[in-house]
């Protein structure tokens, strides 16, 4: 099933999965690791030409970082960072494929 807004041609790029998802919760109104990528990532997203819904979350990097810290402890700064590169993989890899 292709994600509303999701254009066919990102499915299997890197990071294709969380942003999928993401946008699914964030359409579902749930806060989550996912969503929170997204919306960190939105304003690049939707100039690639990904519908990223509005979200009204504010501060994702802070709200992230400390969903991590609660399930990660000490891992949580290397588990945000590894995130946020597969981010930026899938931006990039999906600005190649317009």
């Amino acid at each position: 099933m292709e994600t509303k807004g999701l254009p066919g041609e990102t499915k299997g790029l890197p990071g294709w999965d969380l942003v999928e998802a993401g946008i699914r919760d964030i359409e579902a109104g749930i806060e989550s690791v996912p969503a929170y990528l997204v919306a960190i990532g939105a304003p690049r997203l939707r100039r690639i030409g990904i519908a990223v819904p509005g979200h009204g979350i504010q501060e994702p990097e802070h709200r992230l970082y400390a969903l991590l810290a609660s399930a990660h402890g000490d891992a949580a700064h290397a588990t945000y960072n590894a995130l946020v590169r597969r981010l930026v993989s899938f931006e990039r890899a999906a600005e190649c494929a317009r």
